[in-house]
């Protein structure tokens, strides 16, 4: 298996099962030198070896993926790098080294970087409503779906038995659902203008009220998310409360989260819309047409899809508005994120504003060689009333490149001769002659020269040896 974490994370799974080096070796068939090797990343692990190491130590192939640990590595290289703690350079390998060895303190190492940056932000004037919130609620609850690989079996097991209740093959999904609603719970469904709000629920009334501008696949969202609101609250009520969020604002966002997880689980069941993806080839264009939901619904359902032993492929999924505001973001592919500041100009995520309605597609790698096929698309929202400009975002999302030939998207592109070099955000990238740069890496100083011009519009001195 090619990772270069590998050997770093068996090691650290063996010793949280408190197996020695002979023990884990015995069983799984070679010599302790040898396993002594894998663990100090000297030797690679076949696919035998990592089957074997699977059962032995109890855990999914996600979980000797690395993944976790590159997100984590990226998120400390990140914070190092804020030259305002005004340390010493901390090399990248010291930062690997760490995300994979010792998750734990790398993760209380952030969770202080968060408490900084809140402390940081309450003295140059912003006022934050609680002194006990480190995150931002919507930033909080965010993390809280990447710990989980956005993946709730108890809520898959909930959608999948109602969903086995609705005449939905008969009537049509969104007459399914109107009509659980008023035989089961005496509610009735009215779509009228509602200035100001796309739903509105009167508990004493038993009624339902659907704004007009509402498209039809948001109007049968809705409907299922109130299902959720009626009938699996005891089911999210232990997560939210499991979860121990630190303000009710996040309290109160995960629980709207979590709802319309199992909405989009009610009108994509689990197993029929991983069926229907490997059949497609993934063109979400064409599974939203099949599911009758919006293109972002589709994609954020592709993003759920990790069951384990019934996984799909793993993507990343991220919304983002014209000004580079990130309001939705997962990663099962793997993809590092950079948390703080703006991603990088030339990324497909960007240019797909320029094309409203087409779906871009872009071979994207990373400094680290990690390469994605990715995929953007424009979504507009409806204006309330004219004169309002409508609200753009793209949504994009991206699967690692082995993966591709499983994505309708990566066809007819020439893999080797596509490929677009991207960094994470601009202080992190060590790209020299990059024209879309819009600030220095942090870790590199200027290379300044009177007497020259360059065409890059930050030229640094590279790092030495």
């Amino acid at each position: 298996m090619s990772n270069p974490l590998i050997g770093r994370i068996v090691r650290r799974l063996r010793q949280e099962q408190k197996l020695t080096q002979q023990r884990l070796a015995s069983r799984l068939g070679i010599s302790t030198s040898y396993l002594n090797l894998i663990e100090h990343d000297q030797r690679g692990v076949t696919a035998t070896l990592l089957i074997k190491l699977t059962e032995i130590l109890q855990v999914d192939l996600a979980a000797l993926s690395g993944s976790d640990e590159r997100q984590t590595e990226q998120a400390l290289r990140e914070t190092f790098a804020d030259p305002l703690l005004g340390t010493d350079p901390v090399p990248d390998a010291e930062s690997q080294l760490l995300a994979a060895s010792a998750p734990a303190a790398a993760q209380a190492v952030l969770g202080l970087y968060r408490a900084f940056q809140a402390v940081r932000e309450e003295t140059g004037g912003i006022t934050l409503p609680s002194g006990r919130k480190i995150l931002l609620p919507n930033e909080e609850v965010r993390d809280f779906f990447h710990e989980h690989a956005n993946h709730f079996p108890e809520l898959e097991d909930a959608a999948e038995a109602m969903g086995a209740e609705l005449p939905a093959a008969a009537l049509g999904m969104n007459h399914a659902l109107a009509e659980r609603l008023r035989h089961k719970h005496g509610l009735v469904v009215s779509v009228a203008p509602l200035p100001g709000a796309l739903r509105i629920y009167d508990p004493a009334a038993r009624h339902l009220r659907l704004s007009e501008i509402l498209p039809r696949e948001s109007r049968g969202f809705q409907m299922a998310f109130q299902l959720g609101l009626l009938e699996v609250r005891d089911l999210i009520e232990p997560i939210v409360k499991q979860a121990a969020m630190t303000t009710r604002d996040a309290g109160e966002l995960l629980r709207i989260g979590l709802i319309n997880y199992f909405a989009g689980a009610v009108l994509m069941p689990y197993v029929s819309f991983l069926e229907a993806a490997a059949d497609l080839r993934h063109d979400v264009e064409h599974l939203a047409m099949r599911f009758g939901v919006s293109f972002e619904q589709a994609c954020h359902r592709l993003s759920t899809l990790q069951r384990n032993g019934v996984r799909g492929v793993p993507f990343f999924f991220l919304r983002v508005d014209p000004a580079g505001n990130v309001s939705k973001r997962f990663s099962a592919a793997g993809f590092p994120f950079a948390r703080f500041g703006g991603n990088c100009p030339r990324w497909v995520v960007y240019s797909a504003f320029a094309s409203p309605g087409t779906v871009r597609v872009q071979v994207a790698q990373l400094p680290d060689g990690a390469t994605y096929l990715c995929f953007a698309r424009t979504i507009v929202a409806a204006p309330t009333h004219w004169g309002e400009p409508p609200a753009v975002r793209v949504v994009a999302m991206g699967c690692e490149i082995n993966r591709a030939t499983e994505v309708v998207y990566a066809d007819g592109i020439e893999i080797a001769h596509a490929t677009v070099g991207i960094g994470l955000s601009c202080r992190l990238c060590d790209r020299q002659d990059c024209h879309s740069r819009a600030f220095p890496p942090l870790a590199h100083r200027l290379a300044l020269d009177v007497s020259t011009t360059s065409s890059s519009p930050y030229r640094f001195e590279p790092t030495r040896g």
